[in-house]
């Protein structure tokens, strides 16, 4: 027993921001990140909480998927930090939603929600739980060196979610880590204190972008071949493929090296930006709520991100 996708939602901020509005303070303009990125815009939370966003989110989801929180028997929430280091978000979904579940979060940067996904179907295959909820919601905006543009550019908060039920669309899910600091970090901060002389760095994102890109483009390559290897499906096969939103120059490359049409590969980071692990589910939502997915649609979801760690997974869309 694995599981299905019975419902999808998602929120993001309601303050957009343009490209034009870092050219106040960093050296960079509209054609400089478009050229780079693809990103034309982003959201950034201005007076929600990520609590705010998450619920949002679930509510959604579960308004899709006919589905009381009541019912729910685990809610997993994959996030590089939420509004507090504990408790943790999904415990805050859990009491915001009244429901009576064990809740937890997942760090595995932008792969957390495939890493979320790998948890559930744990879930399900020990017969431990009927339905699980499934958050990835991220407050980047909080990371950010303003002073840098080439990361202050790139990213964007949201949240995106999925109530999964018993069912067997999962037709392969793999995860991978591969630890290492240098290409991308997020210091933790601490408060000084009488009894230590260590000095952390900002807690900014510290990112080397064309070390990431190699990564990532690879990594995509790689997980790819080998669930469809392992499942029998080929690329062709695949509807559509959800690839981590980091840029567009990334996923055009891997689309290039696939040799697959770009209409199987739907975006959302023009318009997003790089929402880390909540770039899949709030892609997933948009084509969910566009109808443009339909019952055998097979979808291929692949995500890379800080750790470094990679989550691949294929799945039959059975709604």
């Amino acid at each position: 027993m694995s599981f299905r996708i019975a419902g999808t939602g998602s929120c993001l901020p309601e303050q957009v921001v343009e490209n034009e509005a870092f050219c106040g303070f960093v050296d960079t303009s509209d054609e400089w990140i478009v050229s780079r990125t693809g990103m034309r815009r982003r959201h950034f939370v201005k007076e929600e909480t990520m609590r705010d966003l998450v619920y949002t989110a679930a509510s959604r989801a579960l308004e899709d998927a006919g589905c009381k929180a009541s019912e729910l028997d685990y809610i997993l929430c994959s996030t590089i930090q939420g509004d507090y280091i504990t408790p943790s978000l999904a415990c805050l979904l859990q009491a915001d939603l009244g429901a009576n579940c064990p809740a937890m979060d997942i760090n595995a940067a932008c792969s957390g929600f495939l890493y979320a996904l790998d948890a559930a179907a744990a879930q399900f295959a020990a017969k431990k739980a009927k339905t699980i909820l499934v958050v990835g919601a991220e407050q980047l905006s909080k990371f950010l060196d303003w002073s840098d543009r080439n990361t202050c550019v790139l990213f964007g908060d949201g949240a995106g979610a999925v109530v999964l039920t018993e069912g067997e669309g999962l037709l392969s899910i793999r995860l991978g880590s591969y630890g290492q600091m240098e290409s991308l970090n997020i210091p933790g901060s601490s408060s000084p204190g009488p009894f230590s002389d260590f000095k952390r760095p900002a807690s900014y994102i510290h990112m080397n972008g064309q070390e990431i890109f190699k990564f990532a483009v690879s990594a995509i390559q790689r997980e790819i071949r080998t669930v469809t290897a392992e499942t029998g499906i080929t690329p062709e096969e695949v509807d559509y493929f959800l690839l981590h939103q980091a840029n567009g120059r990334i996923i055009e490359s891997a689309r290039n090296r696939m040799k697959q049409p770009k209409e199987k590969f739907p975006t959302n980071y023009e318009e997003c930006g790089n929402t880390s692990s909540a770039s899949i589910p709030l892609l997933l939502d948009s084509l969910n709520t566009a109808n443009r997915l339909k019952n055998g649609d097979i979808l291929l979801m692949s995500a890379f991100g800080g750790g470094l760690t990679t989550g691949t997974c294929l799945l039959k869309w059975n709604k």
